[in-house]
């Protein structure tokens, strides 16, 4: 599909400082599936620093996609687990003039990290960290050990077969999910032994149950490994694993806790969350770590940390304007919308 698209963020003030460096720049967004608002996160970072830039948008079927339908240009790509994605988007980026490339799933990030020096050399950067961080963060029971070794606050893990081992030593219930799960798909309550399932898959895991609020800290490392940017929000309401009402805050323990994860595990690049429960002692537990930008990310861009303008920065050689300085108690209440055709 070929259709032309107006580019939003008409009435954003461009800061005349930066018009006079007006670049151009096309971006891809990858399995864009419904992230219209990260799209648009893109678009008015564009306008302000006076950047003319081409969104394009692929998926699998991008005619179902929203986020395909807004697009300059959209294109059908195969499924991420197909052997030829990465090379599927590299050739693309290649025939587009694509300078910037934007993932957006878990399962699309090992093979676009592994082949990040092939995109390089077609002129295209992938906002993505190294697969290293990748691997690490698609493996939730690789994560709690890694968290674990950094000496950050995580739940107990296990495989299965361990947790059936030592059930004695669990408080019980337990948490069973997917080692590669996302949107907590696969999730499920157990609440005794005899409960577990039957099978011993290796692609499932067992971790301790937490009781608290939830909270996803967004954080932005730039491409020296620098961290600029630590944004807190904690989730009020979830529906299908993405916040749905939620609101910023400074909290200090998770600063401390961004950082050390940030200089502990190195390779960290671009826009990153992690995902924490914080009891009502004020603890704090760490389970999962998005090596992307996480679904939430349109709180903190209106809270003033703007990543999509701090990639584009850094994709065209502009001073970086990232740092610290959001709105804490910025509130997000989403609601459905449609594209109609």
């Amino acid at each position: 599909m070929d259709t032309p698209r107006a580019a939003e963020g008409a009435g954003v003030r461009q800061e005349p400082a930066l018009v006079a460096q007006a670049q151009t720049l096309t971006v891809l967004i990858s399995s864009a599936g419904r992230r219209v608002a990260l799209m648009n996160a893109f678009r008015h970072a564009a306008v302000r620093l006076g950047v003319e830039l081409r969104v394009l948008a692929c998926d699998l079927r991008p005619e179902w996609s929203s986020a395909c339908q807004l697009a300059d240009r959209a294109f059908a790509v195969p499924a991420v687990s197909d052997p030829c994605y990465a090379a599927t988007l590299c050739d693309l980026c290649e025939q587009q003039g694509v300078g910037l490339v934007i993932p957006t799933i878990d399962p699309e990030l090992a093979p676009l990290s592994a082949a990040r020096d092939r995109f390089l050399r077609r002129g295209a950067v992938i906002a993505i960290s190294d697969p290293e961080i990748v691997l690490m963060a698609g493996d939730k029971l690789a994560t709690a050990a890694a968290l674990s070794r950094c000496g950050i606050p995580t739940p107990r893990s296990a495989t299965l077969a361990e947790l059936r081992s030592t059930p004695g030593e669990w408080s019980w219930p337990v948490i069973v999910k997917p080692r590669a799960g996302s949107a907590g798909v696969g999730v499920r309550l157990v609440a005794r032994p005899a409960d577990l399932p039957e099978a011993e898959p290796d692609s499932l895991m067992a971790q301790q149950l937490l009781q608290g609020d939830e909270w996803t800290i967004n954080i932005f490392v730039d491409n020296c490994g620098t961290l600029r940017a630590i944004v807190p929000h904690r989730r009020l309401s979830v529906r299908a694993g993405e916040v749905e009402k939620g609101v910023t805050r400074r909290v200090a323990v998770f600063d401390a806790i961004a950082k050390q994860m940030v200089g502990s595990l190195r390779g960290m690049r671009g826009a990153l969350c992690f995902q924490s429960i914080m009891a009502v002692d004020g603890s704090v537990s760490v389970f999962e770590i998005n090596a992307r930008f996480g679904g939430g990310y349109p709180l903190a861009d209106r809270a003033g940390a703007s990543f999509a303008r701090w990639l584009i920065e850094e994709r065209c050689g502009l001073e970086s304007t990232a740092d610290n300085n959001w709105q804490s108690g910025m509130r997000m209440l989403r609601f459905d919308d449609a594209v109609f055709l």
